[in-house]
């Protein structure tokens, strides 16, 4: 059995650009139909592909400015005529589909993909896709708040140490310096005052 639960859309996405990229040694006559129709129902279980669904819009809308800037004169007949051709792009979408089924087909055997769908298909796996980055975003804080924490103590008992074997001869932190600045207690020295200038 597998193990599914690690697998988010973020790596799910980096697995279908990379494979997009760079191949696979797979040949492709060792992909059936039945691998790809698999890859790709787990690619819609996933929703690898939804941020795709934007692109060719979005290409659109920013031909259609650069064009109205230039011509403003002709404003709607550029928003039609780039409107239509874009329409008239929209079936090459399957192209995408296409290659990122074949993509997950070589990077995932059949059993694999099938497993997919099921665990991602399941309403722990829909949790764990809607719920997955939200619970990331704040272990990510929590790691912040403890590394902190060590960073403090860390300096704090390294520092304390330190004075007992180098006295004197250690050095206060600079005081930009990321860790908790400077031995306990210890102030940064005064910056010597200017010259006085010489009476005439």
């Amino acid at each position: 059995m597998i193990k599914l639960a690690g697998l988010g859309k973020a790596a799910a996405a980096s697995i279908l650009i990379s494979g997009i990229v760079f191949g696979t040694a797979v040949r492709a006559q060792e992909i059936t139909e039945e691998h790809i129709a698999a890859a790709k129902q787990a690619i819609g279980t996933l929703g690898v592909t939804d941020r795709f669904d934007d692109i060719l819009p979005g290409l659109a809308e920013r031909l259609k400015a650069e064009l109205i800037q230039a011509s403003p004169n002709v404003q709607d007949a550029i928003t039609a005529t780039v409107d239509t051709k874009a329409l008239e792009l929209a079936p090459r979408r399957a192209d995408l589909e296409r290659e990122a089924a074949l993509t997950y087909a070589r990077a995932f055997s059949l059993e694999e993909l099938k497993a997919i769908s099921a665990f991602y298909g399941s309403e722990a796996g829909k949790k764990l896709l809607k719920d997955g980055p939200i619970a990331t975003r704040e272990l990510m804080k929590a790691a912040d708040i403890w590394a902190a924490g060590i960073n403090r103590d860390l300096n704090t008992s390294s520092i304390t140490e330190l004075q007992k074997v180098a006295g004197a001869d250690l050095q206060p932190l600079p005081a930009n310096n990321s860790n908790v600045g400077g031995a306990p207690g210890a102030s940064a020295a005064p910056a010597p005052a200017p010259a006085a200038k010489p009476k005439p």
